[in-house]
């Protein structure tokens, strides 16, 4: 019996296959340091202006300062508990709430049920969708200034409205009562135009094979926006909420603008808050120890949203 000649090429103890493992190792590698190069000068640009200030800020809020002096005192968690005991603040943290919750769904609901009209290319749509964007991209000072006159009780449009119907003009921006729900319709209002074309951009993307579909099984128009379109709008929804969140948070312009706060604290947000024991009196700790609670709060929420968010992509 003859023998068989070993097949040509390389045999199976040659150096093919770990040349090759060794060219995607140093592949991947190359792959790496480009990243790192690229990268580098936004992560360091991230660590000086982002990282860098909240761990100062977190210093500073063990200290006392009064941003004049140029020695600071370190006192622990004095500040913190004397910001939770201050029964003040849990009055802050209240209207802080009810000014998150409304701006959310204010704006959620509103923006959407405009970004659903708009996408039915109606005659003049367009100019509609310009201007119900047009607040958004305005000064929150000339807003606020429009619509002082607006809710002026004596002159303003208010007075005009209500009196149509025979009643009486509200104190607006004076009364302890109607001073919140002015500055939410003025911030809703502001804010609505970018919900409205951050969801008709969605709506958009939809295909129509999609409501075409709805329509052929026999779902309504009600039905079949609440059951295969609203859902479809998941990732806009979460991206306009955790948006409108922060920037709710954030409010401050309109505020100072129109009520500084007042009257009797009745508009005071937790960032007016920050600003008001910052600047107005001197105590910069204090201030710092607020800024740390509105950190630890939007760090929270954010966390739950992309809790909530990947989960339902895992189920």
């Amino acid at each position: 019996m003859t023998a068989t000649a070993p097949p040509l090429g390389r045999s199976p103890g040659s150096t093919a296959e770990p040349s090759r493992i060794a060219s995607r190792r140093r592949s991947r590698w190359r792959g790496y340091g480009l990243f790192a190069l690229f990268a580098f000068p936004n992560l360091i640009l991230i660590a000086v202006f982002a990282y860098l200030p909240v761990l100062g800020n977190v210093y500073l809020s063990l200290t006392r300062w009064d941003m004049i002096s140029p020695q600071t005192t370190f006192v622990g968690l004095e500040n913190y508990t004397d910001l939770f005991t201050d029964p003040n603040f849990g009055r802050v943290i209240t209207i802080t709430a009810i000014w998150v919750i409304t701006m959310v769904l204010g704006c959620g609901a509103i923006g959407l049920a405009f970004a659903v009209l708009f996408s039915a290319r109606l005659r003049g749509s367009g100019v509609v969708t310009t201007v119900a964007f047009a607040p958004h991209v305005l000064s929150g000072a000339a807003i606020a200034a429009i619509w002082l006159f607006i809710f002026d009780p004596n002159y303003g449009l208010s007075r005009a409205a209500f009196e149509l119907v025979g009643a009486t003009s509200p104190a607006w921006t004076t009364s302890t009562t109607w001073a919140l729900p002015a500055l939410l319709i003025v911030s809703v209002w502001k804010s609505v135009g970018f919900v409205a074309l951050i969801y008709l951009a969605a709506l958009q993307g939809i295909p129509h094979e999609v409501r075409e579909a709805a329509l052929l099984d026999g779902a309504g128009p009600w039905r079949g926006f609440w059951h295969v379109i609203f859902p479809l709008l998941s990732p806009t929804t979460f991206f306009v909420t955790v948006t409108t969140i922060i920037s709710a948070f954030q409010s401050f312009d309109v505020i100072a603008m129109m009520t500084g706060g007042g009257p009797g604290g009745a508009t005071t947000t937790l960032s007016w808050f920050i600003y008001d024991q910052g600047f107005r009196n001197f105590d910069a700790g204090y201030a710092a120890a607020g800024g740390m609670v509105m950190f630890l709060i939007l760090l929270v929420v954010t966390a739950v949203q992309l809790r909530f968010v990947e989960r339902r992509v895992h189920y």
